[in-house]
Parts: structure tokens; sequence; C-alpha cells
């Protein structure tokens, strides 16, 4: 039987190559066998293949005279810009000054560079940016970091008390968000470093594990950036998958379809930047469990405030190490944690995962070197900092500005929805609180709203705009000042609709028209490049 199957197969072939030389029949079958791998290689890339032809036309299209001279034009009429922009804040220096200043001295260069911005956040038109601001806890925070300034949590043995201090600040977090006792965790400088962290674990964990050589994430449109950074970091691909447009929440059975054998993590977010809507973190768990792929949840923007809501009155849906295949949280301390700038965790359900998130060289001539986060040292003074600030707040303190700030943003959402021609996209699962309009460029509202003094965050596809809600905008006055210019902005756009935006806030617009990212991403390098920019003085 089996014989006869062979001839099946092989009887073909003999036919076909019958009568061939030697050299014609390696030639024909090398040929077919590299055809076919090339062919495997083709189709099994996670970038669909328009997307590849999309990529690999604009780049030729670049290469055309006449669009490189258009691009290098618009890019120097831009760079000129932020030159013009940064010659405003007066000379730069360039040297190290030959002889030390005096303390006096630095203390009134550091006031007149920290006063160089325009926008009154201490007043509250910051959306975002500055989450509280208090001047008692600025004291406390300044005394704790000076004491612990100059140590380093690399060297353990010398410094275990900042180490103490990063083991409780982890622990005190993980039980937060109903961590059992196998959940762990560690500090890292940021949400994006925790992102990271997160995906490096998985990358590792899937090679090792599973044999995954060619990893991929999917996740939602609207899960944070840092998933895409960290891709581009340790050779992942990201699988974006839509949301649902009146809800802004992930599409679950999209989402499904998504997953391969070379998937390697799931996303949600809770909330999510763009909108402050939250994923069903129990769908994307089920499909975790389903399909034996660890499930990760963003909540570097909220997390310090979802985990308090149930105890300030509101409900929210399940997000935490309750919910049956979460396997790892991302949750920004510098945030709703309100710590000084440069502190995050990453928690793990079990130690396996974590372990993959750690460095580990065995034959360095320096030694044996291991460290768990993507820096070596790491500045103790932000450690004993942020432990400070949790243990000055406590569960009471963070429960109450909590309730604070979800009843100023829910304020803010009900008073917005009353307003003509613009709407709210979703509905806000915390403090994000997103609008756009049918009826008019909402940049143009952005625009107006910034010569008011507020400062807002900008949206794309589609064009929104947003403000994050912050314990600075619990002053009194603040809330109802926002709803106020916000409606009297939207009656001035509503006299001409039709009138284009006009200034910076054009940008945003003309980026979503430009169907080519790689030459808006060179339009984006060069703002980064504008704060590096040290203008010399002409005296």
């Amino acid at each position: 039987m089996l014989k006869t199957h062979l001839e099946l197969l092989t009887g073909p072939v003999d036919r076909a190559l019958a009568g061939r030389a030697p050299w014609q029949i390696v030639t024909i079958t090398t040929s077919t066998v590299l055809g076919l791998v090339w062919l495997w290689d083709l189709l099994s890339e996670d970038e669909s293949l328009y997307a590849r032809a999309r990529r690999r036309f604009f780049k030729l299209a670049r290469k055309i005279p006449a669009v490189q001279r258009k691009i290098t034009a618009e890019i120097d009429k831009i760079n000129e810009g932020f030159v013009k922009d940064a010659s405003q804040h007066g000379a730069f220096t360039t040297r190290l000054p030959e002889q030390g200043l005096k303390q006096d001295e630095i203390l009134k260069k550091v006031d007149d560079y920290l006063a160089l911005g325009h926008y009154r956040w201490k007043e509250g038109f910051l959306s975002g940016g500055v989450y509280y601001f208090d001047p008692e806890l600025v004291k406390l925070v300044t005394e704790v970091y000076g004491k612990a300034s100059y140590t380093n949590p690399l060297h353990a043995d010398v410094f275990p008390g900042v180490c103490k201090m990063e083991a409780e600040v982890v622990r005190m977090t993980a039980t937060l968000f109903n961590g059992d006792q196998n959940a762990c965790g560690t500090m890292t400088t940021g949400g994006t470093e925790s992102i990271m962290m997160a995906c490096k674990a998985y990358r590792d964990y899937a090679r090792d594990v599973k044999g995954i050589t060619k990893p991929n994430m999917v996740l939602p449109k609207t899960a944070h950036t840092a998933f895409d950074k960290s891709a581009k970091y340790f050779g992942m691909y990201t699988k974006t998958v839509p949301v649902h447009p009146d809800t802004t929440e992930v599409d679950i059975q999209a989402m499904e379809r998504a997953i391969n054998g070379n998937t390697v993590m799931l996303v949600g977010s809770a909330p999510n930047y763009p909108y402050g809507t939250i994923d069903d973190i129990e769908a994307i768990a089920k499909l975790g469990k389903k399909y034996n792929i660890p499930v990760h949840v963003d909540a570097c923007l909220g997390g310090f405030l979802i985990i308090f809501m149930k105890k300030a009155g509101y409900s929210i849906k399940p997000f935490d190490f309750s919910v049956d295949g979460v396997t790892s949280i991302s949750a920004d301390t510098h945030k709703y944690g309100f710590t000084p700038k440069g502190s995050s965790v990453i928690l793990y359900s079990d130690k396996v995962y974590r372990h993959y998130q750690y460095t580990v060289t065995t034959e360095w001539p320096g030694g044996v070197y291991g460290s768990p986060t993507v820096n070596g040292s790491r500045a103790g003074g932000i450690i004993a900092a942020t432990w400070a600030t949790m243990m000055n707040f406590g569960l009471e303190g963070y429960v109450e500005r909590t309730r604070r700030i979800i009843d100023t943003a829910r304020y803010i959402e009900t008073e917005l929805r009353k307003i003509d021609n613009i709407y709210i996209f979703g509905t806000p699962a915390t403090s994000v609180v997103a609008i756009g309009s049918k009826d008019f460029d909402i940049f143009r509202l952005s625009g107006e709203l910034n010569g008011l003094g507020w400062n807002l965050n900008s949206l794309q596809f589609p064009s929104g705009i947003h403000i994050c809600v912050t314990h600075m905008h619990t002053q009194n006055g603040i809330a109802d000042k926002f709803v106020a210019d916000v409606r009297s902005k939207v009656a001035l756009c509503m006299q001409n609709p039709e009138k284009p935006v006009e200034g910076k806030m054009a940008i945003y617009g003309v980026a979503q028209e430009v169907p080519d990212r790689e030459v808006v991403g060179e339009f984006t390098k060069c703002f980064i490049d504008s704060m590096y920019y040290t203008v010399e003085s002409t005296n």
C-alpha cells in the first residue's frame, strides 16, 4: 500500500525528469527548493504583503529627486521654526565654566530655566503631565531623595535599605492588584520600561519554552506606543487589531483571529491612553488560557486609580490578578501614585516570568553580573522617594484623591455631552475624556483652547483631543472653567465650521493626510532634535 502511494508521487517526477542530464536535475531541484523556501519566507511573515509592498513603494518614491527635494524643503522649514522657538529661551551654556558657580547662582539659574514654560500647570491648565502638587509633599520627597541621592541598589550589599524599600513598593503594589504570594515584580524608571520588560520576558520565555524565534504580540490599536518601541528594540512584531468604533474597546473576535503560532503575548489596556476606556480584560484572559499565551494588562496610565475606585464608590470591570489568565501588569507610581518622575512597577503572577526579564552574564571577566531591568545602576533616591510618597498617602489618602479625580472627570464628561457639535469617544472609565466633532475640525477647538492657556493632547485616526484629569483639576473652579471655555470655543468654531486649522495645530491635521508614514516620522525626529538645540550667544 505504502509503495503504491509512493509511486503515485514519484512517477510524475520521474517522467518529468526523464532524459535530462544530471546537472539539469541538480539545477531544477536546487531552484525548486530555493523557490519554495523563498515563498515560505514571503508568506510566513506577520506583516501582510500589502503592507510590505506599500512600504517598499514609498521607499522607492522617496528616492525620486523631485520628491527628495520637496521633503528636504519641508524638513528645513520645520527645523527653522524649531530653531526660532529655541532661540527664545536665551543663550545656552555650551562649555563647562572655568570656575564652579556659587550655590545661590545655580539656584537662580534653575529658577530661571524652570520659568521658561508659559503653561499654568499649577493652576490646572495641563492635561496629564503633572498629576499632583503639594509643597509639603515636595518638601518630604526632597528631603528623602537627598538622604538617598547617592545610593544604588546595584550594590545591594552596600545599600540593603534601598533594596528593602523597592521590595516593599513592589509587594504593596502587587497586593493592591490582588496578587497572591507568588506575585512579584520590580520597579522601573517609567511605564515604557515596565512595558519593555514585560515584552522582553515573554519573548525570552517563548523562545526558551516554545522555541518561537519570530515572536509577535497581539494588541489593540489603542495600546500604548511603548509596545511598538519594545518590538523595535527586541525584534518582535506588533499585530494590532481594531477597536469597536462606539465603545473604543478592543474587538475580541479580531484579536482571536490575529493569534498564530508565533504569538508570545496578548495585551489589554486598563485604561488606554487615547480614550480612557478599559478593554475586556476577562475576555482577553480567556483567549490567553485557551491558546496558552501570557496576558499583559497595561495599567501604566490609570493603575493607581483603578485599584482604589471600588473603595471610592465607583464600579469598574475586572482587570487585575483576580482575573484568571492575567500574567503581568504595568502600573506607573509616578502618575496617580503621585511620586516623583522616574518611577513605575512591572508585576508578574509568577517568578517564572520575572526570571526571563532579568539579564544575567556569567562569563564576563569582571565577574558574574545580573540586573533586573534595563539599567545596571539605578537611582536609589527615586526608589526611596517613591516609598516615602506611598507611605505618606496610605490607603485612605489614595482613595480620597481617587474619589476627587473621578468625580471631576465624570462631571466634565457629563457637561461636555450637553454641548452640541462635539461628542465623547466611548464611555470613559477613569480620568481621560476624549472629544471629537463631525461638524468642524476638532484641532481648531484645541488651538482656540490653547490660546486660553489650556494644553490638551491631540489624537489621530480619527482626529480628536483629550483631557487627562489629574488632581490638579480638582481645584475649585477649574473643571467649570474648562467646560465653559469649551462651550464658548465650540460656538466660535461653528460660526465658520469650514474654516481650516491655522498655526501649529495644522500640523496634526496634515500629518494624518500624509500616506507615507516614514515622512511623518522624519518630521517627528526634527521635533526630538529640537529638544537638544543649543543656540550660541550672538554677543
